[in-house]
């Protein structure tokens, strides 16, 4: 599993922008494409809002790519 961490301050990160980070979209214009896809879990369940909030200890789910889980850093 992967650990992505949060900036000193930041609480937390939108999804869309997760993806971005670990490489699982090249832009941000494709991400709601793989929302829609039904690729994307969050703590086991399904996910299409890109603007959803994650916080430290959230487990996001790629299908084809290693788990990442945040860290508050």
């Amino acid at each position: 599993m992967r650990t992505v961490s949060l900036r000193p301050g930041e609480e937390s990160i939108r999804l869309g922008q997760l993806l971005k980070l670990v490489d699982a979209v090249p832009t941000g214009a494709q991400v709601k494409d793989v929302l829609l896809t039904g690729a994307v879990r969050v703590n086991g369940e399904p996910e299409e809002r890109r603007g959803r909030q994650l916080r430290g200890g959230d487990v996001v789910s790629i299908e084809g790519m290693e788990d990442v889980r945040i860290d508050l850093g």
